[in-house]
């Protein structure tokens, strides 16, 4: 190290600033210049700092700081600017340059949720002349792009990041994998083709075969993924199974011997708990699974059980018949009713605990159902209701007979009928406003746009309005919903080429002026949707006319073969005991409630409540969980809510069969 301030050399003297300078190099406080630039690696600086270099830089490498610059805007949530940049930059670009390009272009496209364009960039790349930093994201822009819908691409994008990520990341991509192969049904599953060479594609396909053959029986459904593992031990998942299998491994069945059931056994909700209740009790005593004679539209009154007789049951004729429900075994537990009339929630739970109680079932109300949450109980708890918000409580489930339910049902099931652009007629006030935003943001989840509703009130207002020969004009405004689409994307000009955003919704449309509704999903009572049905027709030409679907609301007792002829290709959803799959537990309850549908929906909700609670296990360790009910085909979601999945029928030439 140099100690003076100046040296000599051969030529005399070194200035003394020159001297200075070799100091600092001396003691590393020479001023840095910025790293080289490389594309193709990771870029973890912020975008003030890449935008920076991309001032100071020179000619040669502007566009590689551009290009970083980019990507750190999408990172940090700044598409507009990201698209800012991404259309100024310079058109003569090399190789590596274009294909980083083109990759941050379909990253932007993503972000812009223009999913279609995204994808069509994704498919021109070569992802073989991809860094690996690049493969990564590469694979999360058509994972991204795929919107979470099951698909083949979809999973083998999820395959081929696999290698190429570490620990959490790794896990996630497992987990992602699983939860993309889960949404496949046996019939999809069965008709995939597949590559002779996709030896890990196979090994997860079969490991949903596993899975979907004895997901019902937990026992065996850990022998099968051992076995599995045996099988595929190179396959990812055999070395870090998905969360949900590894739940599943650590399954333990819940004891049921002593069940305390928390109803409001007087005031207003009494007759409601107290068909709940029944239901209960006569599952537990096992329920009657032999058909009875076939059921005639001009059926005479029919004889209870008790010997007393009940009026006529007017039912109409099911074309093919369905499947008869399995018979439900009897049980020795104990039920102990307690009177949520009479005590808060949380001293009912401590004295059920006290008494020995290991599962709850209830309450019933949501105010009381609401304070589940805050209650220090361990015990299991079936709520038969939902709270507005639901919480994950590791010893809760919640299962509700709600009509926001049967609405997001009704969404999936128009999705599938191909219908694209539903209006929804609903009663004007909170209800209406209730079911209209369930459906709607189930629509959304599909992938569906905008869902546009219109109100309509009273049944006198009915009434007067069709006397005046007024139809109903399937015109509506939009549904506001809490998960609505980010603000309009812009489009993205590359190169002179303009990539379009996708088109937005127009918000009002009418079939009168040339529209296109092509479904209308009616709220409503037999008495409104009497007349809604014909006003439909009057605003309408039969070639412009949409399809009609209907809620339970509409099917009730004394649908005599008049209203049934009215109703003509109108389709309806009501829980499987309502659509004929247990005829003789049907004419049963029917006669013990004196056709009051709605009651015997409440008693089939209390024997799918004894179904439940001897699943409780099943349902909080099995991700996914599934099993036939009386209400529907019952699942539990991540947070233990147990959705239901209904019947369709079809009014058809004053029968009742079941929808195409």
């Amino acid at each position: 190290m140099l100690s003076s301030t100046f040296v000599r050399s051969k030529a005399g003297l070194v200035p003394v600033v020159l001297a200075a300078l070799i100091l600092a190099a001396c003691s590393g406080k020479a001023p840095q210049t910025p790293p080289p630039v490389n594309i193709q690696d990771e870029a973890s600086a912020n975008s003030d700092y890449y935008l920076q270099q991309l001032q100071q830089s020179s000619d040669d490498n502007k566009a590689d700081w551009q290009l970083l610059a980019i990507r750190a805007l999408l990172r940090e949530g700044k598409a507009p600017q990201a698209a800012e940049q991404l259309g100024t930059l310079p058109a003569e670009l090399n190789d590596a340059q274009r294909q980083e390009q083109q990759l941050l272009t379909a990253e932007l496209l993503v972000a812009q949720k223009n999913n279609p364009a995204a994808a069509d960039i994704l498919s021109k790349l070569d992802a073989t002349k991809l860094s690996a930093n690049q493969q990564v994201r590469f694979y999360q822009a058509q994972i991204a792009a795929s919107q979470g819908k099951a698909t083949l691409p979809l999973i083998r994008a999820f395959i081929a990041q696999e290698p190429l990520l570490k620990d959490k990341a790794h896990q996630d991509n497992i987990d992602g994998t699983w939860q993309a192969l889960a949404q496949l049904t046996p019939q999809e599953l069965n008709n995939i083709v597949i590559n002779a060479d996709e030896n890990v594609l196979q090994g997860w396909l079969d490991l949903l075969h596993v899975y979907q053959d004895s997901k019902q029986d937990p026992d065996l459904l850990k022998a099968g993924i051992k076995d599995w593992q045996n099988r595929y031990p190179q396959n990812p998942a055999a070395k870090n199974l998905p969360t949900a299998l590894t739940q599943i491994s650590n399954f333990s069945q819940a004891s049921t011997a002593k069940i305390a059931l928390l109803l409001p056994l007087s005031g207003p909700a009494q007759v409601f708990a107290d068909a709940i209740q029944q239901g209960f009790i006569a599952a537990q005593n096992g329920l009657p699974v032999t058909a009875p004679a076939p059921v005639t539209p001009d059926a005479t009154a029919t004889t209870a059980a008790d010997g007393t007789t009940a009026p006529a049951t007017d039912v109409a004729p099911v074309a093919t018949p369905a499947p008869v429900a399995a018979p439900v075994a009897t049980s020795n537990a104990q039920v102990k009713v307690y009177d949520t009339s009479t005590q808060p929630v949380a001293a009912l739970l401590a004295q059920a605990q006290q008494d020995g109680a290991t599962l709850v079932v209830g309450p019933l109300l949501k105010p009381d159902v609401e304070q589940l949450s805050a209650s220090p109980s361990t015990l299991n708890i079936l709520a038969l209701n939902q709270p507005e918000v639901s919480t994950n409580s590791p010893n809760i489930c919640y299962f509700a007979l709600s009509p926001e339910d049967e609405a997001r049902d009704a969404a999936h099931h128009l999705w599938s009928q191909e219908k694209r652009m539903p209006l929804l007629l609903t009663p004007r006030g909170a209800f209406g406003e209730r079911i209209a935003k369930a459906f709607a943001e189930e629509w959304q989840k599909q992938g569906g746009q905008t869902v546009l509703q219109q109100n309509f009130g009273s049944t006198a207002e009915l009434k007067q309005a069709i006397n005046s020969g007024a139809g109903i004009r399937l015109t509506g405004q939009p549904v506001a919903v809490s998960n609505a689409l980010a603000a309009a994307p812009e489009s993205v000009t590359i190169a002179g080429l303009t990539i379009p955003a996708p088109p937005v919704d127009a918000p009002v449309v009418s079939t009168a002026a040339g529209g296109n509704i092509d479904a209308v999903y009616i709220i409503a009572t037999p008495a409104e949707l009497t007349l809604i049905k014909p006003m439909i027709d009057m605003a309408t030409s039969s070639r412009s006319k949409p399809a009609l679907f209907a809620s339970s609301r509409s099917y009730q007792a004394g649908a005599g073969p008049d209203y049934r002829l009215e109703m003509e290709g109108v389709q309806f959803s009501d829980i499987p005991l309502m659509a004929g799959a247990n005829p003789a537990l049907m004419q049963q309850a029917a006669a013990k409630y004196a056709n009051d549908y709605s009651l015997v929906r409440l008693y089939a909700m209390g024997i799918d409540a004894w179904t439940l609670s001897n699943h409780f296990a099943e349902m909080r360790q099995i991700p996914g969980f599934q099993v036939s009910g009386t209400t529907g085909e019952l699942t539990a979601s991540a947070d233990c809510v147990i959705t239901r999945k209904l019947p369709w029928l079809q009014y058809r030439q004053g029968m009742v069969v079941p929808a195409a």
